[in-house]
């Protein structure tokens, strides 16, 4: 018997400020009772316990690459899971130098850690959680229920990962933070769903107004994938379904219908505008 896969939705936002309407970057992968995270922006943990995602039902984490909205609560996420119920051993991955700042994390934790496992028996958290870097494509997790594999991106000026993770009955993509990339309409091939950051160009300037705003639009157009250019990939990677996500800016001032219309220039398959908490 086939196990029913998931995709929930705990962070639709992009960039590090935290937002109101979106939180920042986290997808859950459900399938049956175990959850596969990619990305961890802040605010992740809460959001699993509003999606009534179980925090002992983690079984990886992938991280996309080392952008605060992307990382800033992966370890909050695994000590928070401890603290609750997590008991069993979590795989997580992400690119170099992710195992240091995993070690840094256990540094920093080591007090309340120490301080848990006297007075409520918490098993030992440092063995619980192993950190790996990602230093090529290809497989980087698998079990009985999912495949997980990565493929690099163009996101400069740092490495960036796009993951694949392929169930029983469905694929999965998420794109993290790149331009348009043959490396991701390869990972992408035929997949059943892509979930793709998407920015809407005419729109940023507000975000500008901190200093260096020229180069921040610099980074920004080469960096990220337009609104108008996302309909493109789905197209190439002849995937299933597109929904869109990490949107910038985040805020409200770009309405669902124009992020749609945009997408819809070069994809005629179904899409979705994503929205926080929304299963797919």
């Amino acid at each position: 018997m086939t196990t029913k896969s998931k995709l929930v939705l705990l962070g639709t936002g992009g960039g590090p400020t935290p937002k109101i309407e979106r939180n920042a970057a986290c997808n859950a992968l459900v399938v049956g009772d175990a959850t596969y995270i990619i990305d961890a922006g802040n605010g992740v943990a809460r959001q699993l316990a509003r999606a009534r995602l179980a925090f002992n039902s983690l079984r990886a984490v992938g991280i996309t690459h080392h952008h605060s909205d992307h990382n800033a609560d992966v370890g909050t996420l695994l000590h928070l899971a401890w603290c609750a119920n997590l008991d069993r051993p979590v795989q997580t991955f992400g690119p170099a130098p992710w195992q240091s700042m995993w070690d840094s994390f256990l540094d920093y934790a080591r007090r309340d850690v120490q301080i848990r496992i006297v007075d409520e028996g918490r098993p030992d958290f440092a063995s619980l959680v192993s950190a790996r870097n990602v230093t090529e494509p290809g497989l980087v997790f698998e079990d009985e229920r999912v495949r997980i594999t990565a493929a690099w991106v163009n996101h400069p000026p740092i490495e960036a990962l796009a993951y694949r993770i392929d169930t029983e009955d469905r694929s999965y993509v998420i794109s993290g933070d790149t331009t348009p990339c043959d490396s991701l309409v390869e990972l992408a091939r035929g997949a059943d769903v892509l979930v793709h950051e998407v920015m809407h160009i005419p729109s940023i300037d507000p975000l500008l107004q901190r200093s260096n705003g020229q180069r921040l639009r610099e980074h920004l157009i080469d960096s990220h994938t337009a609104s108008t250019d996302v309909g493109a990939v789905a197209a190439r990677a002849e995937v299933g379904h597109l929904v869109l996500s990490h949107f910038v800016p985040s805020a409200p001032q770009v309405p669902d219908q124009v992020w749609l219309q945009d997408a819809q220039q070069d994809f005629g398959g179904p899409i979705t505008v994503g929205a926080d908490l929304m299963e797919i």
